[in-house]
């Protein structure tokens, strides 16, 4: 950056003392891009400012739940308001049913909901209530999508199909691992493979509708449709993790932007409008079996927890009441991908934008990505050499090739514009 970095630098040296990799989240380190990462001070709108003061046009959002912005003044009011009350009480409140009963109207699939703190809770408990409601153990997922960091979920493709998971990090049981099982996304043929190869085993699919988790990538058409058919008649429940789609890619999730009802849905982000809270939740008789109602237990002491829910609920009733809100980001999405495909096209450069509504990642591999495979094979270098050229032109996004890139309704024309201008010379910068 062309500014000082000199305060980031002396609290990323007080942090690494401190928290493994001076951080509390892996990809918060940078070390996929190289350098050393910023702290951040403040955040409004569409902008945030480091500890330096450098301001920057921000396209991470938090990773996802700020659709509305930084520092939006319903959600900012609706905290303080509560924070007045009381941060915690571990007993219900009103406005967790209040929560509960808005998301049940934007997503009719959801019959009855948990409460979490966190996606990976939400995901964990959906395994185990699969597993319980089933009396089967194992798990297909995809490579690429993420779904928290529960043992069950830190697996890689084995060497075929119909393989047997293996850890992809140091501490997870390998009894564990062979209970899920993976599939490449995008192909229906290889949750065949595994459902053929193991017969009344399987208690759920679990995938990420958009996946965002290797960067975006779109489902190929049929292929949700393919997997409500393949779990129906397997007897076999379908989760959604739309902890990232959700209330995202359209105001219904991936559910209602593809037409397609799954068994559960994982929810958290923007449910939480930017504080920790996430939900799982879907049809009646599956919920049912959760604690208390039924044997499956589930707990948490700060499941809807009421400043979160304060957060979540003044982020929704925007979110509701706005009929144009999706729209505005669909517009602003699209005009950030024709401006950066176009920027692609005139630098020749070995490159292209994947988008689904507001959110987007700029892929450096010249063939279209379509699962993990395709995916990794992106040049992660070049990337870096783009990120960290975007920085210099105050524009700050995921420092992954892997990750989602979020736009929000306070985004700007403006913003867009200087966006995509920032690419251009950062493409440039990078492929030099």
């Amino acid at each position: 950056m062309t500014q000082t970095t000199e305060q980031s630098r002396a609290l990323f040296a007080r942090a690494q003392k401190l928290m493994p990799g001076g951080v509390n989240s892996p990809v918060r380190a940078f070390r996929a891009v190289g350098g050393e990462p910023l702290f951040i001070a403040r955040a409004s709108g569409a902008r945030l400012w480091d500890a330096d003061g450098n301001e920057l046009i921000d396209h991470v959002g938090s990773w996802g739940p700020m659709i509305l912005g930084h520092a939006h003044p319903a959600v900012v009011r609706a905290v303080a308001e509560q924070a007045a009350l009381g941060t915690s009480y571990g007993a219900p409140t009103r406005l967790e049913v209040e929560l509960a009963e808005t998301v049940r109207r934007i997503m009719p699939s959801i019959e009855l909901l948990r409460m979490v703190s966190s996606g990976t809770e939400a995901a964990m408990a959906a395994a185990r209530l699969a597993r319980g409601v089933t009396g089967r153990s194992k798990i297909v997922k995809f490579a690429g999508c993420y779904h928290g960091h529960a043992d069950a979920f830190l697996i890689k493709a084995g060497s075929g199909a119909a393989t047997f998971g293996q850890p992809d990090s140091p501490g997870v049981p390998e009894g564990v691992a062979q209970d899920t099982l993976i599939a490449d996304y995008n192909s229906l043929d290889a949750v065949d493979d595994l459902f053929a190869a193991f017969p009344e085993q399987i208690a759920a699919v679990i995938v990420e509708p958009v996946a965002g988790n290797m960067g975006v990538v779109a489902p190929r058409p049929g292929f949700l449709a393919g997997l409500r058919e393949i779990c129906s008649e397997e007897d076999a429940i379908l989760v959604f993790d739309e902890v990232m789609t959700g209330f995202r890619v359209a105001r219904g999730g991936a559910r209602q932007k593809y037409a397609i009802r799954p068994d559960l849905t994982l929810m958290g982000k923007i449910l939480g409008g930017g504080l920790p809270a996430a939900a799982y939740g879907g049809r009646g008789d599956l919920m049912e079996s959760v604690s208390p109602s039924g044997p499956v237990y589930q707990a948490g002491t700060l499941s809807g927890n009421p400043l979160a829910m304060a957060a979540g609920l003044a982020t929704l009733r925007v979110i509701e009441e706005d009929s144009t809100l999706y729209e505005r980001l669909e517009a602003k999405g699209a005009a950030l991908e024709k401006g950066i495909a176009e920027a692609i096209a005139r630098r020749g450069a070995p490159a292209h934008i994947a988008r689904v509504g507001s959110m987007w990642t700029l892929f450096f591999t010249p063939d279209p990505v379509v699962d993990w495979k395709t995916a990794s094979a992106a040049d992660t270098r070049t990337f870096a050499r783009w990120f960290r050229a975007m920085l210099d032109y105050g524009i700050y996004v995921a420092p992954s090739q892997f990750e989602a890139n979020f736009l929000s309704d306070a985004h700007t024309e403006a913003d867009i514009d200087i966006t995509v201008a920032a690419a251009d010379g950062a493409l440039e910068a990078a492929l030099a």
